[in-house]
């Protein structure tokens, strides 16, 4: 699904102007961002939880030479979705 396909499907199902919603998708963005860089943990009822997480250094093999490299630390961002969601999507 395209950002525009899903603008005017939300548009539809809730009776606010494509504009409007996508002022809204924008502005949950930009929440979004600025939150998890402050709070480091979001929790979205219904969908999941994003969380920054930090990657402890380590030791790695380069596919292509089979050579031994270090992977530095370094800060990710996880996504991790809610039971309820897998189930309703996965079928069990």
């Amino acid at each position: 699904m395209t950002k525009s396909e899903m603008l005017t499907t939300l548009a539809t199902n809730t009776g606010f102007k494509k504009k409007e919603v996508e002022t809204m998708m924008d502005g949950l963005k930009s929440l979004i961002y600025t939150t998890l860089k402050k709070e480091k943990i979001i929790k979205l009822d219904g969908l999941g939880v994003f969380q920054l997480k930090d990657r402890k250094a380590r030791m790695g093999r380069n596919p292509a030479t089979g050579e031994t490299i270090k992977i530095a630390a370094k800060r990710v961002i996880k996504f991790r979705v809610v039971k309820a969601l897998k189930d309703e999507v996965l079928g069990k």
